[in-house]
């Protein structure tokens, strides 16, 4: 197949990309001065998506929670009952894969003999294996791993905020699920999830580092096993989600030394991907770098009063039906933390954005996504990303370019509310 080849005359980095008659995207991004490649090779598939329709089919299947990393967990094992990690191994790569929220990725990075890594991931991920005695015997590694998460004081910091922004949407759930959920696990159940979301057109690989594009494209030509694309998109089912919180509280006891807390805002503007979405990323950047960065005033002052320490920090999570802002940070007193973050950004409500400010978290905005493209790992990542959201990352000039400080200015106005925020904290014993 040929791809199209593009190339940014503002940023200089190249593409090439196009769609297999599998379905399957392909996204390759050569540079040429770097020693080593990474692959990502992943599907618009995670912890929300257990409730759907097949295409082709028109009942509903409902699955339990935690099956998309289960799944992930599984696709390790192979018929042959060889491990996929010593052909990586063998070959010099070093292989991982992740379960998020919305995606599932397979992943590998190397210094040589890129062509035989890439091939063993394609072999791999197209290549489940469950039988029901491997999936019970899963269960008890999985259920260890969901006791350790149980442990651990950021993610349930995490999970508690997530849990005080959302009332019904699946984002609230854990991404591994529960030890009772995964007990409901079959083999079935994940050869229905695989045949569904594993289809290559609801797929896609990036590849970025020094990269040879054509044996790149030849290695997958060859990698494919199957050719038939879903005709029509896969129906994802999720519950209607009120714009208001669940809680604007939440406090749970854990064995550190010092409170942490999260803290932020849930996004009521969604429904929207592509362009729109990369826009209201970038206002919200803006912002937080405006008004909480390590150059604000609300910073300053925190610092000042011994109420932060060089653990905060600020971040925009985004998918097109849902959104949040998170702050977080060690505190000896969060809940104080919270009241003046809330007191501060009423001021700025009352007096407007300052409109130097503005200038300077945009510029700096510029450059963070100038310096993205020096980590071949994360701009991978970040690409597949933003691709399943339906953002493509060479178009991010010509929405940064757009936006204003009227835009950001209203999106202040509509997302920094004190009804949308909560509170995380967890204390120790």
């Amino acid at each position: 197949m040929e791809l199209t080849f593009r190339k940014s005359e503002l940023t200089g980095e190249s593409m090439y990309f196009g769609t297999h008659r599998s379905g399957l995207g392909i996204y390759i991004i050569p540079k040429k001065e770097y020693s080593g490649t990474y692959a990502i090779f992943g599907t618009r598939y995670g912890s929300v998506d257990s409730k759907f329709v097949v295409p082709g089919e028109t009942e509903v299947t409902e699955v339990p929670d935690g099956i998309a990393h289960y799944l992930e967990h599984k696709m390790f094992d192979q018929p042959d009952g060889s491990n996929v990690f010593d052909k990586f191994s063998k070959y010099g790569g070093n292989a991982n894969a992740f379960t998020s929220f919305n995606i599932t990725a397979y992943l590998f990075s190397a210094t040589a003999n890129f062509e035989e890594n890439l091939a063993t991931l394609l072999d791999y991920v197209q290549s489940p294996y469950y039988t029901d005695e491997t999936v019970a015997k899963e269960q008890g590694i999985i259920g260890q791993e969901i006791r350790m998460y149980d442990d651990n004081p950021g993610w349930k910091l995490f999970f508690n905020y997530i849990n005080c922004l959302y009332n019904e949407h699946p984002v609230k759930k854990e991404i591994a699920g529960t030890v009772e959920s995964i007990s409901h696990i079959t083999a079935d159940y994940l050869y229905k999830c695989y045949n569904t979301f594993y289809n290559l057109s609801n797929m896609s690989i990036v590849i970025t580092g020094n990269v040879d594009v054509d044996s790149a494209v030849r290695v997958i030509e060859a990698g494919i096993k199957k050719n038939e694309p879903f005709t029509e998109p896969i129906k994802k089912i999720y519950p209607e989600e009120p714009a208001h919180i669940a809680s604007p509280y939440a406090e749970r006891r854990m064995a550190i030394s010092s409170p942490m807390f999260m803290l932020g805002f849930k996004d009521t503007d969604v429904n929207m991907d592509g362009r729109s979405l990369l826009k209201k990323n970038i206002e919200i950047s803006i912002l937080l770098r405006m008004l909480l960065g390590k150059g604000s005033d609300i910073y300053k002052k925190l610092y000042d009063m011994n109420l932060i320490n060089s653990t905060f920090a600020t971040d925009y999570t985004m998918q097109p039906d849902y959104g949040f802002t998170a702050v977080e940070g060690e505190s000896r007193d969060p809940q104080r933390v919270y009241d003046i973050i809330l007191e501060e950004l009423e001021k700025v409500r009352e007096n407007g954005l300052d409109r130097e400010a503005f200038e300077r978290a945009k510029k700096v905005m510029w450059g963070k996504y100038i310096r993205s493209h020096n980590d071949i790992e994360d701009y991978a990542v970040t690409f597949i990303q933003l691709l399943f959201m339906g953002i493509d990352y060479f178009d991010y000039y010509e929405v940064y370019k757009t936006v204003t400080y009227e835009d950001a200015a209203a999106r202040f106005n509509s997302h920094f509310i004190r009804e949308n925020s909560a509170l995380s904290v967890v204390k120790p014993l």
